[in-house]
């Protein structure tokens, strides 16, 4: 068996600093975890990738073309298509090792995990080969600060849920770099409640929530009332904080779990030594 995460999210907000975060406190554990690089339009990042697809195509390939002529958009869905058409590339670089441990940092082209099918097919070709897989959904928390935004966000998280199909993981980052009045702020959404969604919607006054506030009220029952959606707060300067995320993810793909169990052997004990009164 194998184990992947596979870490996605919109654009900026932490994917290849989480991933860089990880290896560094794996390295530091005494553990061994690769990642892959998936985003054709990468310039900089602070870990050294296992596997690269800018290698067998760039974002830059796709948009300067003659015939082919994409935009941004376009060239992103393009590269992830081709490398799904060259898999024995894929499949070659990635090796064949067991209870190998993987991140793949893919690109922040939202659409790519909500209702596109490219991930779906790169989902299916990592769990024939053996990998065990768990979507990793990173959300900027300075983005999720009020009610309306924290419902998009849930929403978001929700349609990537359903388009992959896999044990989701959500994580609000760049916890470090809120103010703490707006930290307090974010502990109320943590555990999705509706009912304080609702009321902070209300006190913002938003013509859109008064137009539309049994729409909003009906999403957010949804949300409580099957449980679909939570986050973890991420502070990649507290240890103990990204260790508690490792873990998190690390039990929900069973990870080690196969090991064999380590027994101590203890001295046999002396049949005269039996003898002796304790009470």
């Amino acid at each position: 068996m194998r184990y992947a995460q596979l870490v996605v999210g919109p654009a900026g907000s932490g994917k290849s600093t989480y991933c860089s975060t990880v290896v560094k406190h794996a390295s530091d554990a005494k553990r061994i975890i690769e990642v892959v690089n998936l985003d054709p339009a990468a310039e900089h990042f602070d870990y050294e990738p296992m596997v690269d697809i800018r290698e067998l195509i760039h974002l830059d390939d796709a948009m300067e073309d003659e015939e082919l002529q994409f935009g941004p958009n376009g060239g992103l869905v393009f590269c992830i298509e081709t490398l799904l058409e060259n898999c024995d590339w894929l499949e070659e670089q990635l090796g064949d090792v067991d209870d190998d441990y993987m991140l793949f940092d893919c690109p922040g082209q939202i659409e790519l995990y909500t209702h596109l099918p490219v991930m779906r097919k790169l989902v299916d070709l990592l769990q024939k080969w053996n990998f065990r897989i768990c979507v990793v959904f990173m959300v900027d928390s300075q983005f999720m600060i009020d009610g309306a935004k924290f419902l998009s966000g849930t929403m978001a998280a929700l349609s990537v849920m359903v388009n992959l199909e896999l044990p989701h993981v959500n994580i609000l980052t760049k916890m470090d770099l809120l103010s703490k009045s707006a930290r307090r702020q974010i502990d109320d959404y943590l555990d999705p409640d509706p009912h304080v969604l609702l009321a902070d919607m209300r006190n913002g006054k938003s013509k859109w929530h008064e137009k539309y506030a049994k729409l909003t009220e009906a999403i957010g029952e949804v949300i409580e009332n099957f449980s679909l959606v939570r986050f973890y707060p991420l502070n990649i300067k507290d240890e103990e904080s990204v260790e508690n995320i490792i873990l998190t993810i690390d039990n929900i793909i069973q990870y080690g779990e196969d090991a064999d169990v380590k027994i101590k052997d203890f001295d046999e004990l002396d049949p005269e030594d039996g003898n002796d009164n304790y009470d």
